[in-house]
């Protein structure tokens, strides 16, 4: 194991996951409803990209409640908890755990570099359908050209541990496989699902059907334990949805952990 690519990896993770809670804040809106401009408050977002980079607290929020003398903080809870306006700690947490896992699986060969690129992506379309069972067409669209153009780049170099036309067949099948699952069953597959299918197929038939299908599976029964860990909770139904994005993220992470370190 590279202990150099895993520190970068866990550098890389940190400061990438640090940017996700703002961007996972603005996008996590109902369908029809524009990007968030400001935090709850209604101050503007500012910063870098239009707003989008940055931290998840509101620096005009903390200077219109400050502290009490010495550091205190506020009685009044509500006001000081408009400051930060989304969750800081959990998608960077993740983030850095997927960047590590995924770079001690795959080591060296070039698809690492297109993993690490492409895992705050991944967590950040998690933690957007977790809220409000969205997957934005922003983000699963572009993610999955991005995918087959960066492996492209990768089976150009030496030393490569997959196929760039096993992956280009991987993302037909498995979309095209959510795809007939959305035909046949509208209210229990989401549409986003199937574009984003799209992209987690190009990834995990980089390394060959075997990964496909074991990513894919392993998806299936991470959102199978889950629907049934709350029915047994009785905090859901039959009927109840629940957002099957992060566990088909989940499912492809095992497979590339797999495929990196069998290839």
């Amino acid at each position: 194991m590279d202990a150099t690519l895993i520190a970068v990896a866990a550098l890389w993770g940190a400061g990438a996951g640090l940017l996700l809670p703002r961007a996972a804040y603005r996008f996590s809106v109902e369908p029809g409803q524009p990007w968030r401009p400001a935090c709850p408050a209604g101050h503007a977002l500012t910063g870098p990209v239009r707003g989008w980079i940055g931290p998840a607290r509101c620096a005009a929020c903390a200077v219109a409640v400050p502290s009490l003398p010495g550091g205190v903080a506020p009685r009044d809870p509500a006001p000081a908890g408009r400051r930060r306006y989304a969750p800081g700690v959990a998608a960077p947490v993740v983030t850095v755990l997927a960047c590590v896992a995924l770079a001690a699986a795959t080591g060296t060969r070039p698809e690492a570099a297109v993993w690490l690129l492409l895992a705050p992506v991944a967590v950040l379309l998690a933690v957007i359908d977790r809220r409000v069972h969205r997957l934005p067409d922003t983000l699963t669209l572009p993610l999955a050209v991005v995918t087959a153009v960066l492996l492209g780049g990768a089976a150009l170099l030496p030393e490569h541990g997959g196929s760039w036309i096993s992956a280009l067949l991987g993302g037909a099948a498995l979309g095209g496989f959510y795809f007939l699952l959305f035909l046949i069953n509208p209210n229990g597959m989401g549409f986003g699902d199937v574009k984003l299918a799209l992209a987690l197929g190009v990834a995990l038939g980089w390394y060959g059907w075997g990964v496909l299908c074991a990513g894919g599976f392993a998806g299936f029964l991470f959102g199978a334990l889950y629907g049934a860990g709350l029915m047994l909770a009785r905090r859901a139904g039959r009927r109840t949805g629940i957002p099957f994005g992060p566990f088909m993220i989940a499912g492809a992470l095992v497979g590339l952990l797999f495929g990196g370190l069998a290839a």
